[in-house]
């Protein structure tokens, strides 16, 4: 599996012990001892064969698709219905963990849906709009950045966690054939992006100079300090990378900004399948 698809399962399978195990906490505190009434379960650790219970995983679904088991807001509110796709994979994560165990039951897999996703027309003004339009009280680092990883993203066709540890070695922007290195596949790219990650580069060198000692290489950095916690001020920006969570929340303030209404960076990757054709045309006509 890719490390998107663990992350992915390891994060939806995280979220069902954390369910299972606050059912089974309420189940005790009101005499029941689980939520299914087996008695005296909650008293002990959950099994990896409690969680293979249907009863068990049909009351994570159900709260799963109402949003109850969100632990961060959205532009739709905390409480907003969850992604169709959302709850396929959470059926796909049960039944992978079932296969792993052994185990014969499987949940009903879902068909997936189609996501919404931008013409590559669309995703070609968005990202001239992202370069050139910076949003009110946007920082014009971030902006940039985010217009930079939008544009990798229309190229490559990967999602941002696919992109988010990439080095700036695994660019090549220049000569007759620009491209990225992106799990071990060249990835060719276009005109317009290698201008975009080009700026990008130089904003992020004017960060980095800040830096004591050698650069660190990654390519996707945070653009200011972050908050200090626990009276600890927070590291210089470039010693680490960006967090994918700061990469997605930029794309979608940004993009709510511009659009009116909020992104994911996933709909741009339709743009992909034009690009080696248009990749391949612009080194054609120069």
């Amino acid at each position: 599996m890719s490390a998107t698809t663990r992350r992915i399962r390891k994060t939806y399978l995280n979220e069902y012990l954390r369910h299972a195990q606050s059912a089974a906490e309420a189940g005790s505190a009101d005499g029941t001892g689980t939520a299914e009434g087996s008695g005296g379960a909650a008293e002990r650790p959950l099994t990896a064969g409690d969680l293979m219970d249907g009863g068990r995983a049909a009351a994570w679904l159900a709260d799963a698709a109402a949003g109850k088991t969100r632990t961060r807001n959205t532009s739709r509110g905390p409480e907003a219905a969850a992604y169709p796709n959302s709850m396929r994979v959470r059926v796909d994560s049960v039944n992978a963990f079932a296969e792993f165990l052994g185990e014969p039951g499987r949940l009903d897999r879902q068909p997936p849906a189609r996501g919404y996703q931008l013409t590559p027309g669309d995703t070609e003004a968005l990202l001239h709009d992202l370069t050139v339009k910076r949003p009110i009280h946007a920082n014009a680092m971030t902006a940039l950045r985010t217009a930079a990883v939008a544009a990798l993203v229309a190229d490559s066709g990967r999602g941002v966690p696919e992109l988010a540890d990439l080095n700036v070695r695994a660019l090549h922007l220049d000569g007759d054939e620009p491209r990225a290195d992106v799990d071990g596949e060249s990835v060719p790219l276009t005109q317009a992006t290698v201008h975009i990650l080009t700026r990008w580069l130089a904003a992020r060198a004017s960060i980095v100079a800040d830096l004591e000692g050698s650069d660190p290489g990654h390519l996707w950095i945070p653009t200011k300090p972050g908050r200090a916690r626990g009276g600890v001020p927070s590291a210089k920006p470039g010693i680490s990378p960006a967090a994918v969570r700061t990469l997605h929340a930029s794309h979608r303030t940004l993009v709510s900004q511009l659009l009116g209404t909020p992104l994911r960076p996933g709909a741009l990757r339709a743009a992909a399948e034009a690009h080696p054709v248009a990749a391949a045309q612009e080194r054609k006509d120069s």
